[in-house]
């Protein structure tokens, strides 16, 4: 069977997703209730940066490429930490230890407004860090019929390198958006891109959004 020979291949938008993950009111915005009951100095000295480069560069960097995908037909999908249950009880042990617990129909489980769904495109709520292990996501891109996988979200070396890592062993060809991405200090998502760079491509947004524009 014939198969690519490198994964630096341009998208095909009729068989490409764009995944935003964790992009929501409990962890993306600045009173989101993963921050509840840190004091206004560990608040700065923690998440100063990661808010400066999320409002300044990378959700604007998101809204374009929001806008981008849309107008080139590809699904646009979202992901997002939230409980099945009101009380948790379905979450991973392990957001059952860090404290995680984002009830079903609340503000936190919401995407922010910025990026709001538009009229059927599919949220996936997710009770582990890595998408694949606790949802049906694979079953329905493969449905969808996905071949590219396009993601950006939150944190770049948590929840999106996971989804970059599985996704690429689960046979998607993945592009990371680089500046559509982040984390809580510069080294930190350096330190991300350097090491997930063998799982996928990464592009920042304008060189995306300029092969899907001269794809049309």
């Amino acid at each position: 069977m014939t198969h690519p020979t490198t994964r630096d291949l341009p998208v095909e938008p009729a068989h490409t997703t764009l995944l935003f993950i964790d992009v929501q009111n409990y962890c993306a915005v600045r009173n989101g209730g993963e921050f509840k009951d840190m004091t206004p100095e560990q608040f700065r000295h923690k998440l100063g940066w990661f808010f400066a480069e999320m409002e300044g560069r990378v959700v604007p960097n998101m809204q374009r490429l929001q806008a981008g995908c849309r107008a080139a037909g590809i699904e646009v999908m979202y992901t997002l930490i939230r409980n099945l249950t009101k009380d948790g009880r379905d979450r991973s042990l392990d957001y059952k230890i860090t404290g995680f617990s984002v009830p079903p129909d609340s503000w936190d489980g919401q995407v922010i407004d910025a990026i709001a769904p538009g009229d059927d495109e599919m949220v996936i709520p997710k009770t582990s860090s890595n998408v694949f292990v606790s949802t049906n996501i694979d079953y329905v891109l493969r449905n969808l019929g996905t071949k590219y996988l396009v993601i950006s979200g939150i944190v770049t070396d948590q929840c999106v390198e996971g989804a970059v890592r599985d996704a690429c062993d689960l046979g998607y060809l993945v592009t990371l958006v680089t500046d559509a991405c982040a984390t809580y200090s510069a080294e930190r998502h350096a330190n991300s891109l350097q090491a997930i760079k063998g799982y996928c491509r990464q592009r920042t947004t304008d060189a995306f959004l300029a092969e899907i524009s001269a794809g049309r």
